[in-house]
C-alpha cells in the first residue's frame, strides 16, 4: 500500500512590501514557531529533516542551508537547500517521507526582496550568457514579449489579462495576509504605467517579504500529532528549454508537463471534474491564463473568456487564486509556490475566513519559478 504523506502544520509571517523591523531570520522564526504550534511538535525532538528553498543570488550568500537551521530549530540536523521554488522543496520533503526515509520533515521558504538592491540585474544573470545577456534586456521585457505574442496571435486579449489583475486584487481584500488588495476596473489596469508593452504595472505582481513553513508527516506519524491534516495526493515538476529562441511562446509547456506528473501520481484522470479550486502562479496576469489552460483546468483558448465571465472568481465554477495570488499578496521570490499551497491548505481545512469556499475537497497549487525560467511545480492536496 502506498505510504501517505500529509501536511500537519503551517505557519507564515510577513507578506508585506517592506519589513525593516524584521530580518529574514526573524521572519522564518515567526513562521516556524507558528507551524510547530499548529502541528503540536518540538522540532528538536520530533523532526527528522529540514528542507529550505532558496536562491543563493537572492540571499547574497552561498550554501544557504548553512544559514537557516538555527531559526528552524534544526541545528546539527539533516538539512538541505533546493535551488528552486518552495513547491520543489515540498516535493523533496514528500519523497523523503514517501520513501520511508523519514517520518516528519519541515519545509521552509522565504523572501526578503526589499533587501535586494539590484533584483532586476540578478534576475537577468539567469539569461543565456552568450546570446541573451549581452542584449541588456530588462527581465520584465521578456514578460512583455510573451504577452505581445499572445495578444498579437489573438490567443488572449489585453482586457482578459487585465481582468485577472482586477479579480485577484479584489480577492486579496478578503485576505488579511495580502498587502496589495484593491478595487479596480479593467480600464484602470489598462491605463496604468506601461512596463513592457502591452504589460502594465498592475498586471505584474509587486514583490513582498515573508516566510512560510510547512510540517509534513507520514500518515502514521500524523495520527499522533495535533495538526489538522491535509493529504498530499500528488506532486509534479518540469522544466522547458531555458533558451528564448526555442521555447514555446504560446504555451506553458512546463506547466503542462508538471501537471501531467502531478495528476499521474495523484491518480487524477479528469482534472476539470476532480479539481475543485486552484492557486496558480500569476506573477504576470497573462501567466494565470496560460497556466490554467496548460494544467488542463480550462479548455485551450478559453481561459481569458472564462475569466471575463466570472468563472474563476470566489463564486465561480472554478475559483482561482482566492488568496489574491501574487498580484494581491505580493511575489515572495522562492516562497511564492508555498504561498499558493498555503491557501489550498487553509481552504481544505475550512480556515480561510471571509474568503472560505464551500464544499471543496481537492485543490491544486502550481508555481512558476519566474523570469527568465521555464520551470514549474504542482501539488495536489485533498481534505
Amino acid at each position: 500500500m502506498k505510504r501517505t504523506v500529509e501536511i500537519v502544520g503551517v505557519g507564515w509571517s510577513g507578506f508585506r512590501s517592506i519589513t525593516p523591523d524584521l530580518s529574514y531570520k526573524e521572519l522564518v522564526y515567526e513562521a516556524a514557531t507558528r507551524a510547530y504550534a499548529d502541528a503540536g511538535i518540538d522540532p528538536r525532538r520530533d523532526v527528522n529533516g529540514f528542507v529550505t528553498a532558496a536562491e543563493d543570488y537572492h540571499e547574497g550568500t552561498s550554501i544557504f542551508d548553512e544559514y537557516t537551521p538555527d531559526q528552524l530549530g534544526g541545528a546539527l540536523r539533516p538539512m538541505h537547500t533546493i535551488g528552486g521554488d518552495g513547491l520543489h522543496a515540498l516535493a523533496a520533503a514528500y519523497m523523503q517521507i514517501a520513501s520511508e526515509l523519514m517520518e516528519v520533515v519541515v519545509v521552509e521558504a522565504h523572501s526578503k526582496a526589499s533587501n535586494v538592491l539590484t533584483l532586476p540585474e540578478i534576475t537577468a544573470f539567469a539569461e543565456d550568457p552568450t546570446y541573451e545577456r549581452p542584449l541588456g534586456l530588462h527581465p520584465v521585457a521578456l514578460a512583455g514579449l510573451e504577452m505581445q505574442w499572445l495578444v498579437g496571435h489573438e490567443a488572449l486579449s489585453a482586457e482578459q489579462c487585465a481582468a485577472v489583475a482586477v479579480k485577484n486584487k479584489r480577492h486579496a481584500l478578503a485576505n488579511p495576509a495580502a498587502a496589495h488588495g484593491v478595487t479596480l476596473g479593467v480600464e484602470d489596469v489598462l491605463r496604468a504605467e506601461m512596463l513592457a508593452s502591452p504589460l502594465t504595472r498592475l498586471m505584474a505582481a509587486p514583490h513582498a517579504d515573508g516566510a512560510i513553513v510547512f510540517v509534513l508527516a507520514s500518515g502514521e506519524a500524523a495520527r499522533g500529532l495535533r495538526g489538522k491534516a491535509v493529504r498530499v495526493r500528488g506532486v509534479g515538476w518540469a522544466n522547458d528549454t531555458p533558451a528564448l529562441d526555442s521555447r514555446a511562446w504560446g504555451e506553458a509547456r512546463y506547466a503542462r508537463l508538471a501537471g501531467e506528473m502531478a495528476y499521474r501520481t495523484a491518480g487524477i484522470r479528469a482534472p476539470q471534474q476532480e479539481i475543485d479550486f486552484a492557486e496558480v502562479d500569476d506573477t504576470f496576469a497573462h501567466k494565470e491564463l496560460l497556466h490554467l489552460e496548460a494544467l488542463g483546468l480550462l479548455a485551450a483558448g478559453s481561459a481569458g473568456r472564462e475569466t471575463l465571465r466570472g468563472a474563476t472568481t470566489l463564486g465561480g465554477s472554478l475559483p482561482v487564486n482566492i488568496s489574491g495570488g501574487s498580484l494581491g499578496e505580493g511575489g515572495l521570490l522562492d516562497a511564492t509556490g508555498l504561498a499558493r499551497a498555503l491557501e489550498v491548505v487553509l481552504q481544505l481545512r475550512g480556515e480561510a475566513g471571509a474568503r472560505q469556499l464551500t464544499g471543496v475537497h481537492t485543490g491544486l497549487a502550481f508555481a512558476w519559478r519566474g523570469l527568465p525560467t521555464t520551470s514549474g511545480a504542482a501539488v495536489i492536496l485533498e481534505a
